[in-house]
């Protein structure tokens, strides 16, 4: 298989392999799609994650649960302080 790169990304991989991490272009292209398809398959669970939490949530609608604006907005308040602190 050949594949044709932009010569930004040629440049990218022959760094590499430059720097000695990787022993031929072959290598970085390959460790690239490991980490494409670890990427994809994570990507996928979460949308998996999205999806139940959603179906669950309409349910809950469904049977007539309910939730203040008051108090999703708390919620959401929350979970965004939280997840600055964990990424700060």
């Amino acid at each position: 298989m050949n594949v044709s790169l932009t010569p930004e990304l040629e440049r990218f991989v022959n760094g590499k392999v430059q720097s000695g991490r990787y022993n031929s272009a072959s290598e970085v292209v390959r460790e690239a799609l490991r980490l494409l398809e670890q990427h994809e398959q994570a990507r996928t669970a979460q949308l998996g994650e999205f999806n139940n939490e959603l179906a669950r949530r309409l349910a809950a609608l469904d049977r007539g649960e309910q939730v203040s604006p008051a108090e999703a907005r708390s919620r959401l308040q929350r979970r965004s302080a939280e997840r600055r602190k964990k990424s700060a």
